[in-house]
C-alpha cells in the first residue's frame, strides 16, 4: 500500500484575488467564536479597505497559506495606532481556515510575515488574543511573544464579556 501525501503549502504574499477567500475564513470566526470582536459578517466589498492597507513591503503586509490553488489561512501586520509615535509598532493577525488548525501552517505564515519585516522600520509586533484561547497563547508564546497584560471584560460578544490579553514580540 503506497502513502499518499497531501499537496503541498505555500506561503505566499496575498493578491487581491485571494480577498474572497479571506472573507469567507475571517466570517467563520465572526459568526461563531469570541476570536474576533466584530459580530456581523463583512461582505468582500465592504473588506476592501481593510485590504488595501496592505504593501508589498513596508511595515504592513499580508501573507496567505495556499494548497492545492486555494487560501488556507492568513497572517498580516496593521497599523497598531494612528498616532505617529506608534508607527514602529504593528498590530499581527492570524486566521486559519477552521479545518486546518492545529496542523503546522501557523507558524510557517509568521515566519514568512516576520522574515518579510526584517529591514523595515518595526521595532514590535503586538498581538491581541481575546481569553481564553490556549492554541492562540500557545503559538504566540511558541514564536518568542511574551504576555504584556490583561484588559478585562473589554469586549462583549455572544451573550458575555471577555477579557483580551496582549502579547509582544521584539524584532
Amino acid at each position: 500500500m503506497t502513502a499518499v501525501s497531501e499537496p503541498v503549502v505555500a506561503v505566499r504574499r496575498a493578491e487581491r484575488r485571494d480577498l474572497g477567500r479571506i472573507t469567507e475564513i475571517y466570517s467563520h470566526y465572526i459568526e461563531t467564536t469570541s476570536i474576533t470582536f466584530d459580530v456581523k459578517p463583512y461582505t468582500e466589498a465592504e473588506r476592501e479597505p481593510w485590504f488595501a492597507q496592505f504593501a508589498a513591503n513596508g511595515r504592513h503586509q499580508l501573507f496567505v497559506a495556499e494548497r492545492a490553488g486555494r487560501v488556507i489561512g492568513y497572517a498580516g501586520s496593521m497599523q497598531y495606532r494612528p498616532k505617529q509615535a506608534y508607527e514602529t509598532s504593528v498590530e499581527v493577525t492570524i486566521y486559519l481556515a477552521p479545518e486546518e488548525r492545529a496542523r503546522g501552517f501557523g507558524p510557517r505564515m509568521y515566519d514568512a510575515l516576520f522574515a518579510a519585516l526584517r529591514g523595515e522600520d518595526v521595532h514590535r509586533a503586538l498581538a491581541g488574543i481575546t481569553l481564553p484561547n490556549d492554541p492562540s497563547v500557545r503559538l504566540h508564546e511558541r514564536l518568542g511573544f511574551k504576555l504584556v497584560g490583561v484588559y478585562s471584560e473589554v469586549g462583549r460578544k455572544l451573550g458575555r464579556y471577555w477579557d483580551v490579553g496582549w502579547w509582544e514580540k521584539p524584532l
